[in-house]
């Protein structure tokens, strides 16, 4: 198994993990081939690897969005079977509420009975402070930037204070500039909790700057063929992606894909 770090418990789990799709003609597609991944509690782990391999997929189970073929998927030693509390999710596109104001989207937990209204504003107030909204409470959808959209998404998504936070890369659609502060303001959030992460990007300079651990994923059917710890200090700023040693990583990886390309 790619256990990323000996000696710590495994928060989620996935053993011997395959899951396979029927076409709309009949065929079947496997998107995950016996994947086995442990990753403990509070890491910041990045899932990377060509379009197609799985990424989705394997966040999507972690997150009991969808059943697994085969294999065991566990979150704190439980199997997962369906959605839970304990999970939070940001998708590409925020998919906010355009009748409703970024206080109310962020308080969508309380709709859904997951917390009381008073204790939804106040936790959602403290992280629209956070993400740097402040003023912008009673806006709505369509008067804010895509960043902004976004930062809603992800304070949507920890007012109910999961213990894991799956994000499906978030940051794809965004502008350079906006990205970058976004990975910024991303890892003070996690650094002042303990949340587990569990982050897809196509980005390899987005992976290294965010992650603890990069979990490199192989053309379908996916399979895990690396898992790389970056040694590198926090919280990381925007002029480290400069240096030689994040560079380093970077060249790691992009080796691995020009590889598989040259053997494809």
């Amino acid at each position: 198994m790619n256990s990323i770090e000996n000696g710590v418990s495994d928060f989620i789990s996935l053993r011997h993990v395959t899951k396979s799709f029927e076409t709309m003609s009949g065929d079947i597609v496997t998107a995950l081939r016996d994947v086995s991944l442990q990753i403990p509690k509070g890491a910041f782990v990045t899932l990377l690897g060509p379009s197609g391999c799985g990424k989705s997929t394997l966040l999507r189970l972690i997150g009991g969005l969808i059943e697994k073929t085969s294999g065991d998927v566990l979150l704190g030693g439980k199997a997962v079977e369906k959605p839970t509390n304990q999970v939070g999710m940001v998708f590409q596109s925020p998919v906010l509420l355009p009748w409703r104001t970024v206080l109310e989207n962020a308080t969508l937990a309380a709709d859904l009975g997951k917390l009381s209204r008073a204790e939804a504003r106040e936790t959602a107030s403290r992280y629209i402070r956070l993400v740097g909204l402040e003023g912008f409470e009673r806006k709505y959808p369509g008067e804010l930037s895509g960043g902004m959209q976004q930062r809603v998404a992800i304070c949507r998504a920890l007012v109910h204070n999961p213990s894991v936070l799956l994000m499906d890369e978030p940051f794809a659609a965004l502008d350079a500039m906006t990205r970058d502060h976004l990975q910024v303001e991303l890892q003070s959030l996690w650094m002042a909790g303990d949340k587990t992460v569990v982050f897809v990007t196509h980005s390899i300079s987005e992976a290294v700057f965010l992650a603890d651990y990069m979990v490199v994923l192989a053309a379908r059917p996916g399979r895990v063929v690396e898992v790389i710890k970056v040694d590198l200090p926090r919280p990381r700023t925007l002029d480290m992606v400069n240096s030689a040693e994040f560079g380093g990583y970077v060249s790691h990886v992009r080796g691995y894909f020009e590889a598989e390309e040259r053997a494809a």
